[in-house]
């Protein structure tokens, strides 16, 4: 389930969701509806829209996960990780000591993920 749409009558949709393979809690996914594969052929105007909902849900993530710190990842092409071939822009709240995990490599509870969900659309 989403935790942000962008609204129906918007021809630039977008959605965020959690990650189903988390690095970090509160690892969350912005995707634009648009089926780019990569950022070298993203239209612009898809792409300016898509960074105002990354910006948008990266503040609520901050907020909901009392992060001193968001760090943003996008990934184009096999060489530089990309598994999921269609533009999307990975949130993932930082602080000190944190450790990441290796992503996808293992599925997270999803009673946990709708919580976390919920989190971020509160902040929303």
């Amino acid at each position: 389930t989403p935790l942000y749409s962008s609204a129906a009558s918007d021809v630039y949709k977008r959605q965020a969701f959690m990650d189903v393979m988390p690095q970090v809690e509160g690892h969350t996914l912005v995707i634009p509806k648009d089926p780019t594969e990569n950022i070298h052929n993203a239209d612009p105007v898809i792409l300016g829209h898509t960074m105002a909902t990354v910006q948008r849900v990266a503040a609520a993530v901050k907020t909901a996960f009392v992060a001193p710190g968001i760090m943003l990842a996008q990934l184009n092409g096999e060489a530089a990780g990309q598994t999921v071939f269609h533009l999307h822009f990975h949130i993932l709240p930082r602080r000190e000591g944190l450790e990441m995990m290796l992503h996808a490599r293992q599925m997270a509870d999803f009673d946990l993920l709708e919580r976390h969900a919920q989190m971020i659309r509160d902040q929303l």
